[in-house]
């Protein structure tokens, strides 16, 4: 399952493209009046672009908790992510879907973790293997859950995307060029978007409004593997239950 746990870290790498600090939010939304009236009544109508963004990923390293999807086409084809994890308890949950690759669930209750693969993916990792043992393979582990220790090496690849706390020392703020484009929603609730270049990619970010804006997503167009990242559900705790005995397999 190596191939699996590279491409897991590598979709937690792509949160790096935060210290770009790029801006917005892909979806529309009206741009802001150059009125006085418009101005005043705009959210952050005197902070800068940096400075929002600065203190959008400033607030969201004080996350407890928080829930985030991905969706994103990579040079293996598109792959969509999403879990819900926390700090201290060591609680996530989550699911990554590969297309042509497969799927897989995981479970993580403090050391334990529970991992469910489709016959796809298995089949997937274990190309090179002779048809027999692909067959016994996907006939005992296909779509049951496996016990697995987080200490364990493989497993530890595995669960990256699970670690909050190192995950939230990627959102450092710097030097930015953000650009305020204005508000939208997001939601169904109010929020801010900012857009900014690098090359050929536009990055984009949006943020909750009020004194203390959080980070809501983070999308890039342009590049080679553009991807939309969205968070939610911060502070809120995260359930996870250890899967039937009926569902499981033990794989010695």
């Amino acid at each position: 399952m190596r191939r699996v746990a590279r491409t897991a870290a590598a979709a937690v790498c792509t949160l790096s493209v935060l210290t770009l600090a790029a801006c917005g939010a892909e979806e529309g939304g009206a741009a802001s009046s150059s009125s006085p009236a418009a101005k005043a009544a705009e959210p952050f109508a005197d902070t800068s672009g940096p400075d929002v963004v600065n203190a959008a990923l400033k607030n969201i390293r004080k996350a407890t908790s928080l829930h985030l999807a991905l969706d994103m086409k990579t040079a293996d084809g598109p792959m969509k992510a999403q879990f819900s994890t926390s700090i201290g308890s060591g609680t996530c949950t989550g699911s990554m879907d590969m297309g042509d690759q497969g799927s897989m669930s995981i479970i993580k209750i403090g050391e334990a973790v529970y991992l469910k693969l489709d016959e796809t993916m298995l089949r997937a990792q274990s190309e090179g293997e002779s048809e027999a043992d692909i067959q016994a393979a996907v006939d005992m582990v296909a779509d049951h859950w496996m016990a697995e220790k987080a200490s364990d090496p493989d497993t530890k690849d595995m669960v990256e995307f699970c670690e909050l706390e190192s995950l939230l020392k990627e959102f450092e703020d710097g030097d930015t060029e953000a650009k305020k484009v204005g508000p939208t929603t997001h939601a169904g609730a109010p929020a801010f978007r900012l857009s900014e270049k690098d090359g050929k990619e536009t990055y984009s970010i949006l943020v909750s409004t009020g004194s203390a804006p959080q980070l809501l997503q983070v999308s890039s167009t342009g590049g080679d593997e553009p991807m939309t990242m969205t968070f939610s559900d911060f502070d809120k705790p995260v359930v996870a239950e250890k899967p039937a005995a009926k569902d499981m397999v033990d794989v010695g």
